[in-house]
């Protein structure tokens, strides 16, 4: 695993230490890489979720640093969500 996706995956399980999410979603950053939350925990991967979310790495890593809020992205298209919505609304949560 290359070191930006291990910093990546290390993030995220840091954002959702004690969220309550028990779905699963999987994080598309374009060109980059695929992570996938679930109740087995944060991990890359490209297996298929409840909602998949897509961005740039640009807009992912504002997310993760906490200086851009899921919902933001979203409703300035820099954020796309495929899937289902509530799951996408129950993870931004863990990003308050």
């Amino acid at each position: 695993m290359s070191d930006q996706v291990e910093a990546a995956v290390t993030a995220l399980t840091e954002k959702m230490s004690g969220a309550d999410f028990s779905g699963s979603a999987k994080f598309v950053v374009e060109g980059v890489m695929s992570i996938v939350v679930d109740g087995e925990g944060v991990r890359a991967s490209e297996e298929d979720a409840d909602v998949t979310m897509t961005a740039d790495a640009d807009t992912f890593e504002s997310m993760m640093n906490g200086d851009l809020n899921p919902t933001a992205a979203f409703m300035s298209g820099k954020l796309t969500i495929d899937g289902d919505m509530g799951q996408a609304m129950a993870l931004a949560s863990a990003f308050a």
